[in-house]
């Protein structure tokens, strides 16, 4: 097939350390070349791909201090894709709502992955556009009405991630993530100082968070029982996670999917989450961590925690968070979407040709 992947400019891709929707874009892309696919990727010039690079703009926007309004040049992206819809044989958009319109206007069939939460407002958006092809990326995602081609669960490579079989001595408690109050930092904190684990902390703290920071995350953090690390590459990241005894995910929202619960489990360290969005679904209660009610609940079940089986925590994502399971998902997507646009096609043009239909799902 030719596919168009259309990546948010924010970041590069793959993203240096933070950056979820980008991670995901990179494996996903690599692997469909891989695979045989003559796949061309739109996004910010200084991405690293074994795709076609189509470089929308020189930089990631988050890394260029000249642009005042940047979520205006996110509109890029679609736009230069969507300017040669024609070449493809489907386009793959992880850009949310820049993308609607012009996917109504080309022939070209669009999958859009929804990499975000839906709002009262984007509710309204997508709404109106109910009847382009929808990938959630968990079950709980789907809050709105809309026509899901399939739910496909973001994949990592796990050779990337190394097995740590026993904890660092003396222990702590990890925390990765954006500093942000749906990410619940606060809560993190708030657990470490109850039970008196040492707390490792790491993400970045994006603008409109800084005040969030400065007030409620920064006055408790001591480098002795609560250390922030700041902004971490992956490399770091594997050993924060793998060394920890376990992580905590202790988010205030509906969270789509949360790949840092998959990267815990991958290096063998059991992830301690609450029961919002996408947690159950990730997390094998009482196998590879604990789905918890509250944060209390959180706090108190650490001990049960550490008693949890490393292996089977990395099992746990061979079986179900792998980058080959990822693309199988995306790549039976793609063909039943192709399926059903070629026979509305032909079905209106009254022509049926079997050979067409081949060609394009093989």
């Amino acid at each position: 097939m030719k596919i168009a992947q259309i990546a948010p400019l924010w970041e590069t891709v793959p993203p240096p350390s933070y950056g979820g929707i980008e991670l995901v874009v990179s494996r996903l892309t690599d692997e469909l070349v891989r695979r045989g696919h003559e796949v061309t990727l739109f996004a910010s010039g200084d991405s690293q791909t074994l795709a076609s690079l189509e470089a929308v703009y020189p930089r990631a926007l988050r890394l260029d201090s000249e642009i005042q309004e940047r979520p205006l040049y996110e509109v890029l992206v679609p736009s230069q894709a969507y300017q040669r819809a024609a070449e493809f044989d489907i386009i793959h958009s992880h850009v949310g709502v820049w993308a609607l319109p012009l996917a109504e206007v080309v022939s070209t069939p669009t999958v859009h992955t929804l990499h975000g939460r839906f709002s009262r407002d984007s509710s309204e958006i997508f709404g109106y556009h109910s009847r382009q092809h929808y990938v959630s990326i968990s079950d709980a995602q789907r809050q709105t009405d809309l026509n899901y081609v399939k739910t496909v669960y973001n994949g990592i490579d796990i050779a990337n991630y190394s097995y740590y079989p026993t904890p660092q001595d003396p222990p702590y408690l990890a925390f990765l993530g954006r500093f942000s109050p749906e990410k619940g930092p606060q809560h993190a904190i708030a657990i470490a100082k109850k039970t008196g684990w040492r707390l490792k902390m790491a993400g970045k703290v994006d603008a409109v968070d800084v005040e969030f920071f400065e007030r409620e995350i920064e006055p408790l953090i001591d480098n002795k029982q609560i250390e922030f690390l700041g902004e971490i590459d992956r490399a770091d990241k594997a050993d924060l996670l793998g060394n920890a005894s376990a992580t905590l995910f202790p988010i205030t929202w509906d969270e789509p999917f949360g790949l840092v619960m998959i990267e815990s489990m991958a290096t063998g360290t059991p992830v301690i989450g609450i029961k919002m969005g996408s947690v159950p679904e990730v997390i094998a209660h009482g196998k590879s961590g604990f789905v918890c009610e509250t944060y209390d609940e959180m706090a108190e079940i650490i001990p049960a925690a550490l008693e949890l089986d490393r292996k089977t925590c990395r099992e746990h994502v061979k079986n179900n968070f792998t980058v080959t399971q990822m693309v199988d998902g995306y790549e039976a997507a793609y063909k039943k979407v192709l399926q059903s646009s070629i026979m509305q096609s032909l079905m209106k043009n009254n022509r049926f040709n079997p050979a067409q239909l081949f060609s394009l799902l093989r």
